[in-house]
């Protein structure tokens, strides 16, 4: 099984990473983190590297629900979603599949609430 989905889109890096907050929003996650991978490494180790965020993605519904039922999985939340710019200057953007990750952990009443969080992340994803 595959550990993440993804998609090129059509629009420009800033663009995608604004649409993708919106589209998670209306999907009912928030951002919790927002990490520029670009500025980051470019400030520790004055190393350049292309336009990559990683967004730290919640469903407070959901996280309730998947901590409710195991209360160690907080280890493998929030979801992470990766808005980059390639080298051939498209934009993808990709997200963790909470299906997969959840593999590790043996509880079904989990994977239930992984397909369900994986469906949010598809549809935000769908509509940058």
């Amino acid at each position: 099984m595959e550990y993440y989905f993804a998609r090129t889109v059509g629009c420009s890096y800033e663009e995608a990473v604004s649409r993708v907050k919106e589209h998670l929003k209306t999907e009912g996650f928030g951002v919790l983190t927002e990490i520029d991978v670009r500025s980051t490494l470019k400030k520790k180790l004055d190393m350049d590297f292309r336009k990559y965020v990683i967004l730290g993605a919640c469903n407070p519904r959901f996280a309730y629900r998947a901590l409710s039922l195991e209360d160690k999985v907080g280890v493998l939340l929030p979801c992470n979603v990766v808005v980059q710019e390639r080298q051939d200057s498209t934009v993808e953007v990709s997200a963790v599949d909470p299906v997969g990750m959840m593999q590790a952990v043996d509880n079904p009443a989990l994977q239930e609430v992984a397909r369900q969080v994986r469906e949010g992340l598809k549809k935000a994803l769908e509509r940058v």
